[in-house]
């Protein structure tokens, strides 16, 4: 099959190793096909055509049509920037047995093992003094080493990690840069302009296409960069449609949610705002737009693992190169319901691509997704979606190189608005 899509996506991967990067990359790339910048600080720009607004590791686009529908609704797709990681203290520097060392909290649900042994870097947003702030990436400075066999021979059969004490990066060995230096060396700033920092760790291996059939694609980030990556080749893809298409990808996911930029926050909710008060669309009239829009939360699930079938449901198996998921929860873990399983099936017929269900099984509880939060806050119906992932939150996980693709097909359809 054509590897663009996949060379795209490996390219937009390691060009976002923060959720700060990953929106600027959004935003970057809308704008080199004729987007216009939006600063919410700004008056409103209602003008047809496609506008991007970027708050901080949050990244919101639309596309205006040139004649609005006499019953114009909002096409939403909505996915997330943030993976889980290691984020830096605002004391970074720490030191024992002569080796210098990270100081770092724990970010999300994250496989604490999959850090092991991995070299990685630091990447996100300086403060400087002035105000400003400024995006910077590190070379692969940092590696958890694990322990040696020799020193514990029950490793392989009981390892255990504590979370404070295991999980802090070497840095080299004492005596050399201080790690802010560092930093500010890397950044082209003072290292006393730096008032504050906002840094996570990222894996510097690149993402590469393997098994001996070239049908697997393994990378980091790709809960939820898949999805991110997907509605924009889509958004691109789609071209104008006879509704207000819009891109929503939060940040801080993978903590609940809660934050300025988070699902939960008043974002997307302001931003739809500011759209329909440009377009001259108020009170009952946008209440009636906001009952006929729908929303596709894109966000990675779980494929089947060939180790651990046990922990799947019997019935629902989903299977790398399978097609997509629709991801089904009776307690709205994920708010598919049949109108939206409907929707979706109805999409990606027209497209022809294969559809796949995920539903835990029972005694596994799942996890969940920006879909709740965000339907919850608007009263949007919704639908959840995403790629199956073998390795979800390692930090080398793995996806099917055909379902990659069709996810931005259906997604494509879905903005086209023929639903």
């Amino acid at each position: 099959m054509p590897t663009t899509h996949i060379d795209d996506l490996a390219a937009f991967v390691t060009a976002s190793p923060s959720s700060y990067h990953a929106a600027e990359e959004v935003a970057r790339r809308l704008v080199d096909r004729g987007f216009r910048r939006q600063l919410e600080t700004d008056a409103w720009d209602s003008t047809p055509g496609g506008h991007v607004l970027v708050r901080e590791g949050a990244v919101v686009a639309w596309r205006i049509p040139e004649t609005l529908s006499e019953n114009p609704r909002f096409a939403i797709v909505g996915a997330h920037t943030d993976s889980p990681s290691l984020k830096l203290k605002p004391q970074p520097t720490a030191s024992n047995v002569g080796y210098a060392q990270a100081a770092m909290e724990l970010y999300g649900g994250l496989l604490l093992n999959s850090w092991l042994d991995r070299e990685f870097g630091l990447a996100g947003r300086l403060t400087l003094r002035d105000g400003t702030t400024t995006l910077v990436r590190t070379p692969g400075w940092l590696r958890i080493p694990q322990l040696a066999p020799h020193m514990d021979r029950s490793v392989n059969e009981s390892l255990h990690l504590d979370r404070q004490h295991h999980m802090k990066p070497l840095l080299g060995l004492t005596g050399g840069r201080d790690l802010m230096t560092a930093i500010a060396d890397v950044a082209g700033v003072h290292p006393d302009d730096i008032l504050g920092h906002d840094l996570f760790a990222y894996v510097t291996e690149p993402p590469a296409v393997i098994g001996i059939d070239a049908d697997l694609f393994a990378s980091s980030r790709m809960d939820n960069l898949s999805s991110v990556h997907a509605g924009l080749t889509a958004l691109l893809a789609a071209g104008e449609g006879p509704d207000v298409a819009v891109l929503a990808c939060f940040d801080h996911e993978e903590i609940g949610s809660s934050s300025t930029t988070g699902a939960c926050g008043p974002l997307l909710e302001a931003v739809l705002g500011r759209i329909a008060e440009g377009l001259s669309i108020h009170g009952d009239h946008y209440d009636r737009m906001l009952a006929r829009s729908v929303q596709v939360s894109a966000d990675a699930g779980n494929a089947i693992h060939p180790n651990y079938a046990h922990l799947h449901d019997p019935e629902h198996q989903p299977t790398l190169n399978k097609g997509p998921l629709l991801k089904m929860s009776a307690t709205q873990r994920y708010t598919t319901d049949g109108f939206g399983v409907a929707l979706w099936r109805r999409l990606a017929e027209r497209v022809d691509i294969p559809v796949q269900f995920f539903v835990s099984n029972n005694a596994v509880p799942s996890g969940s997704t920006i879909g709740p939060l965000s339907a919850t806050r608007l009263g949007i119906k919704t639908l959840d979606v995403g790629i199956p992932l073998l390795s979800m939150h390692s930090t080398r996980e793995l996806a099917g190189t055909k379902d990659l693709p069709w996810l931005a097909d259906v997604l494509a359809e879905f903005y086209r608005g023929q639903w």
